[in-house]
């Protein structure tokens, strides 16, 4: 179940976890406990899976979101930002219940805090799931937070272990991966064909604090032929792949917003290799996505390709 690197008609890439509406406050700073902030400025987006789907359409893949979606403003949101870019919605709408909010408040420098709601993109079924029609050649994007609540972990885990071969299984841990109990752990990482988690997420896996020590480390957590890949904002990202490890150097920039700047670097990492690119090269792409979406305010403005050649034509030059 690796993801290939050359194919006559590229596979999709299916996403199953939350679609959610990110609410944005710019604040100067985060308030203390019981006080008050003043936001700069404040915006609504459709995220979490929506991000990752974006930059792999960007790109030039063919995206499929598989997870649950509301019935109300927040789904219809939702909805006519995957349609405007041509992603479909494999499921039908979960009936009187609308999708949840992240709320977000981005302080100077980008960094950012969540507090997020649960809502209709926690009511998942297998039949949502399976209206994805995964087949040989496409790849399924998991997040660890999936796996948290019992409602979408089950469904989940149970249509993962029935995917055809030749699917690929990209996770992109969280934070949360870590605190899932072992069992749901194990059988995890066991359907897992590629790691994408940053340094944080891949050194509670590894115990390993070098990036390219915890790339090669996680294969020892992972099923033969697993690719890691370990990420470490301007830094860069490492790989493991092929009993090999490589350093691929980030692109430093000054950031505005770093929200969705993970979900970026996984759909232009996806996208590069549906395409055919090598695993170095599509780090190398994804690293340079990431880089040009924090210098971008909102958690849904990952580049184009053509965005993407220009600043790498540029940064070699």
């Amino acid at each position: 179940m690796e993801l290939h690197a050359t194919r006559i008609e590229p596979g999709r890439v299916i996403h199953t976890a939350q679609a959610l509406i990110d609410a944005v406050a710019d604040v100067p700073r985060l308030p203390q406990r019981g006080g008050n902030e003043m936001a700069t400025d404040f915006s609504r987006h459709p995220a979490g899976a929506v991000n990752t789907l974006l930059a792999a359409q960007r790109q030039g893949a063919t995206g499929v979101h598989a997870g649950a979606v509301g019935t109300g403003p927040n789904g219809d949101l939702i909805r006519h930002a995957l349609s405007e870019a041509g992603i479909s919605v494999a499921g039908d709408p979960v009936p009187d219940v609308d999708s949840g909010i992240c709320f977000v408040m981005v302080e100077p420098g980008g960094q950012r805090t969540f507090v997020t709601t649960l809502g209709a993109e926690r009511d998942l079924d297998l039949s949502m799931l399976q209206a994805s029609n995964p087949r040989p050649g496409d790849v399924v994007c998991v997040s660890g937070y999936s796996l948290v609540v019992e409602s979408t972990r089950v469904p989940l885990l149970t249509w993962l272990s029935l995917l055809p071969d030749g699917v690929g299984v990209v996770l992109d841990p969280g934070a949360a991966f870590e605190t899932l109990a072992e069992d749901v752990h194990d059988t995890m990482l066991a359907l897992t064909t590629v790691w994408t988690g940053n340094m944080e997420e891949t050194r509670a896996l590894t115990g390993e604090t070098d990036l390219a020590r915890a790339a090669e480390r996680a294969e020892d957590f992972l099923p033969t032929g697993t690719v890691a890949i370990v990420r470490d904002g301007d830094r860069g990202c490492a790989v493991h792949y092929d009993d090999r490890t490589e350093v691929v150097p980030g692109f430093p920039q000054t950031p505005v917003d770093t929200n969705g700047a993970g979900d970026c670097h996984t759909g232009a990492l996806v996208a590069a290799r549906q395409a055919g690119a090598s695993w170095p090269e599509a780090c190398r792409r994804a690293n340079a996505a990431a880089a040009i979406k924090v210098t971008r305010r909102g958690p849904d403005t990952a580049p184009t390709a053509a965005e993407v050649d220009e600043f790498l034509a540029a940064f070699t030059g």
